[in-house]
């Protein structure tokens, strides 16, 4: 997988894990105290309600509700306004508290009714739930008559419920039961007779009686209460930032892991490629990195490898550059120094033919020199070119006239064979050079009666040059080291007939920079053919 499609990868999933988790975690947290504070609310009114209608069930009144209302502000931690169902208001926690009262909250209010619920019987016939009923109320006037004066005069009240779900009150240590009136003593009882028996007539006897009971009992029954809780635009509850800092912490744990196992497999490789370079500038031409993969880290190992490669190939063929350059001038030198010293000496006499040999072998070494020249400026691009249109034909002609007397001395017939006019665009001093070279080669390896072919055809776009002997020709072996430095295809011809050994490397050189090709095919025993290809210019002829 490529570098970089890790390097994404690995971003988007810390960026989703990270946007996953922290919305698992902020729906988990919000659901969780959601459900706390809505629990924790119903909790808090229960608590309020429960108190306030106990205190109304005790007393019997309202009067000196204020320290339940604060005790049980303090104990919830809300505020808490209690009216009557009239809006008379009976104790504010804010004033109780000493400070201004808040405006209240838009909650729905919450209704406390202090009177019981009667716990009748079942089984028994309606007219003995009735007379219950009846005996129930006056029950409840008298008591909740007798709690309220005791509360009034200080006492300390407390209360428990009866059979019927009365309450029985009580002061401090002595307990008091109210008078139970007789029905019949009361003259309300026709009244609640005839409600009664309205009563009959529903499916809930039950209720029906509870209705009649409050209804009765509303003129001496301490008043429904109003409670408003809490206060308008109270900020809500934030979220606990404890398991937010834990996630993030996991998160950035995650994506830390992540980031240092991607340095490692990135810095891996980086490291071994910075060594082998520092390796590879101190002359360890042989070092190379492990390469794995197919990313773009992997391919700058295996350009490393390549570029190491070439410098060590270079190095190896300036190595044998320079012992081919010292062989080649190491023994004329040896031989020119030691005629010199003779002739010094007086041990040889300075005839003619000595000193004509000596020129020559003067000569040679010079050629081998501006050779040497030749193809460090050609390898260097530094070789000046003068391109112009050139007729294959009139250069294969010229090269002909040039080399006619050795290919007469030789006994070689050295002939042209055009096919037209062919055009090139091109330098005629350097490819007569390249030609001079190729003729001079095949002239040498043909035998007398041999036959020298200098040829040239259009091949559609392409000129094509070849030069073909009939001589004994190279071997499958020799012909990948053909254009080698200082290489010739037999070893016992030396520098007087066999050339200085950089002809072909100046020659390939000097095609390349045409932006041309140059080839050979050989057989042994039958001859060798040197094939240049170049650019033609112009419109090809047609045959007529």
């Amino acid at each position: 997988m490529s570098f970089r499609l890790r390097v994404l990868g690995l971003l988007a999933l810390t960026a989703m894990t990270a946007t996953a988790a922290t919305a698992w975690l902020t729906l988990r947290q919000a659901t969780s105290q959601v459900q706390d504070s809505v629990a924790a609310g119903r909790q808090e009114v229960s608590r309020i309600n429960d108190g306030l209608q106990a205190y109304g069930f005790t007393h019997g009144t309202w009067a000196g509700l204020s320290p339940t209302v604060s005790a049980l502000a303090q104990d919830t931690g809300q505020r808490i306004r209690v009216t009557t169902e009239t809006d008379v208001l009976l104790a504010d926690s804010d004033a109780l508290a000493g400070r201004p009262p808040r405006a209240v909250s838009g909650q729905p209010p919450v209704l406390v009714d202090p009177r019981p619920l009667l716990r009748l019987p079942a089984g028994q016939v309606p007219l003995a739930s009735v007379k219950r009923t009846v005996t129930a109320i006056a029950e409840y006037r008298s008591t909740t008559a007798y709690a309220a004066c005791l509360t009034r005069a200080g006492a300390r009240v407390s209360a428990r419920t009866d059979a019927l779900g009365l309450p029985v009150v009580s002061a401090g240590s002595h307990s008091a039961r109210c008078a139970k009136s007789d029905p019949g003593d009361d003259p309300r009882a026709g009244q609640d007779h005839v409600a009664a028996s309205k009563c009959e007539k529903e499916q809930n006897l039950t209720a029906c009686l509870q209705q009649v009971f409050n209804e009765r009992t509303a003129s001496v029954a301490p008043p429904r209460l109003t409670v408003r809780l809490g206060v308008r635009d109270e900020s809500p509850a934030t979220l606990a930032a404890a398991p937010t800092v834990a996630v993030a912490s996991g998160v950035a744990l995650v994506a830390l892991l992540g980031a240092l196992l991607l340095s490692r497999a990135v810095l891996r490789p980086v490291r071994a490629l910075t060594s082998a370079v520092r390796g590879l500038g101190e002359g360890e031409l042989e070092r190379r990195v492990p390469v794995s993969g197919r990313d773009e880290i992997a391919e700058l190992g295996r350009a490393f490898n390549r570029m190491a490669h070439s410098l060590q190939a270079a190095e190896e063929r300036q190595r044998r550059l320079t012992g081919d350059i010292a062989h080649e001038l190491r023994t004329p030198l040896a031989n020119l120094r030691g005629y010199l010293e003779a002739l010094r000496d007086g041990v040889v006499d300075p005839t003619p033919e000595l000193l004509d040999s000596l020129h020559e072998e003067a000569m040679l070494q010079q050629r081998i020199v501006d050779d040497l020249r030749d193809l460090a400026l050609a390898e260097a691009g530094a070789l000046t070119y003068h391109r112009a249109t050139v007729d294959l034909g009139d250069l294969l002609e010229a090269c002909r006239t040039a080399h006619r007397a050795q290919a007469d001395t030789a006994g070689v017939t050295l002939r042209v064979d055009t096919e037209g006019p062919v055009h090139v665009d091109a330098d005629a001093d350097r490819l007569r050079q390249v030609l001079g070279n190729l003729v001079g080669n095949a002239l040498r390896a043909t035998e007398q009666r041999g036959t020298v072919t200098l040829a040239a055809a259009r091949r559609g776009a392409f000129a094509v040059i070849e030069v073909r002997d009939t001589g004994k020709g190279i071997s499958a072996d020799d012909l990948p080291h053909l254009f080698d430095r200082f290489w010739r295809a037999d070893p016992s011809r030396g520098r007087a007939t066999g050339g200085s050994g950089l002809g072909l490397s100046i020659a390939r050189q000097i095609v390349t920079d045409h932006r041309g090709t140059i080839a050979v095919r050989s057989t042994v025993g039958a001859g060798t053919t040197f094939t240049v290809t170049l650019m033609a210019t112009g419109e090809p002829v047609a045959d007529g």
